[in-house]
């Protein structure tokens, strides 16, 4: 271990002031000083500078006890703009949040089979309309794509959706905005978003399971996101839980993805609506091969019990997975996110049949799976948490 520094045990106090009065303001500094064992000359002086930064404002005085009231401190919530991004649908998505990822302006791009120069001019098309959007200075700009992403060097190492391959993409970024830049792979920004955005930001682990155009886990492991070696940590679409004679994107047939994601789940409920034309999925529509993703939704909420079948059957996969996971890392919180979430507590409920009849029944009894308190902006939040926790440096 190397020895810390005088700048970074200042970095660390700064953080540790910043990140109490961010999620427990308003607070007195002579509160912050007892919570966080720092003196009370070190607390007012980071304060100090905080205020100056326009990060922290003083406000109403808490009520005496007999001597002088105290000044409490809040955090700004509007002190920056974060530019979000989200590249993991069939739609670019951005946002401009605030520092609490609140958002504040919204907006979206289609595209169709473009990739490569194409999709990245369309990225820039979308930060500038953005920035465009907002009169504060800009925290950074946070991206969460699919792909295989070397986060310490900011490249895109493999994104087979978008065609890139190898792609700098912080860097190029870095050039054009002259502002922070942090990318990561769509689910880990997801996992992120979840921990310090999400319903429960006290726990210190978390697995996030995302499905939607593709399937993939984000794991956070004390309050920090786990990438792994090589950066693919979380690539669970593409374990082989069951073989079929579909290919999969990467080569190999029975993956996850081939049976859980949006397509899978669309492909199968094609081939239920063509076995049973009277069926309420194939009602809806005027020919099996117009079925999509939200007639699935309406026909399981209609009461079809062939699609009901089907969402059991995924959940049960699914639950096979985690199961894995379960046993390898031990985590008690496990969300589920994506337009799988749609299905709601049946998903959960054949995952957990699946989960016991595989699982350490002990491990099972002690975890908990929920339905992701983000929604479908999940990953843009996950984006701005990237900016909340590498350049705010809030634990």
């Amino acid at each position: 271990m190397k020895k810390a520094t005088r700048q970074h045990t200042k970095e660390h106090n700064r953080s540790l002031v910043l990140s109490m009065i961010y999620n427990q303001g308003p607070i007195s500094r002579a509160e912050i000083a007892r919570l966080t064992r720092l003196t009370p000359t070190t607390v007012s002086n980071i304060t100090a500078k905080l205020i100056k930064q326009g990060l922290v404002t003083e406000t109403n005085r808490e009520q005496s006890t007999g001597g002088k009231p105290a000044t409490l401190l809040s955090f700004v919530d509007d002190a920056l703009s974060i530019i979000s991004i989200d590249l993991s649908n069939n739609e670019l998505h951005g946002a401009v949040t605030n520092l609490r990822g609140q958002i504040q302006h919204y907006s979206h791009l289609s595209f169709h089979e473009i990739t490569g120069e194409e999709a990245l001019s369309l990225v820039y098309q979308l930060i500038d309309g953005l920035i465009s959007q907002t009169n504060k200075k800009i925290l950074g700009i946070g991206i969460g794509t699919p792909g295989l992403i070397d986060v310490d060097k900011g490249i895109i190492r493999h994104s087979v959706n978008l065609n890139w391959k190898d792609l700098p993409l912080r860097q190029i970024l870095v050039n054009r905005y002259d502002c922070p830049v942090n990318l990561a792979n769509d689910c880990q920004a997801a996992a992120l978003g979840e921990f310090l955005l999400g319903k429960e930001p006290d726990t210190q682990n978390l697995l996030l399971i995302k499905i939607g155009r593709g399937v993939g886990a984000g794991v956070v492991i004390n309050k920090q996101v786990f990438f792994g070696d090589g950066f693919g940590a979380g690539e669970i679409g593409h374990i082989v839980v069951e073989e079929n004679d579909v290919i999969c994107r990467c080569g190999h047939t029975g993956c996850l993805e081939t049976w859980v994601s949006d397509s899978a789940i669309i492909r199968l409920a094609r081939s239920i609506a063509i076995a049973n034309p009277d069926s309420i999925s194939s009602n809806l529509v005027e020919h099996p091969n117009l079925i999509d993703l939200q007639t699935v939704i309406t026909a399981y909420k209609n009461g079809d019990p062939d699609v009901r079948l089907l969402i059991q059957d995924t959940g049960r996969r699914l639950g096979k997975v985690v199961a894995y996971l379960i046993g390898i890392l031990n985590i008690h919180r496990i969300v589920l996110a994506g337009d799988i979430a749609e299905f709601g507590d049946e998903i959960l409920l054949s995952m957990y049949d699946e989960i016991f009849q595989c699982a350490f029944p002990i491990l099972v009894d002690e975890t908990h799976l929920e339905i992701s308190s983000l929604g479908r902006e999940i990953v843009i939040l996950g984006a701005a948490a990237m900016l909340l926790q590498n350049e705010l440096r809030l634990i």
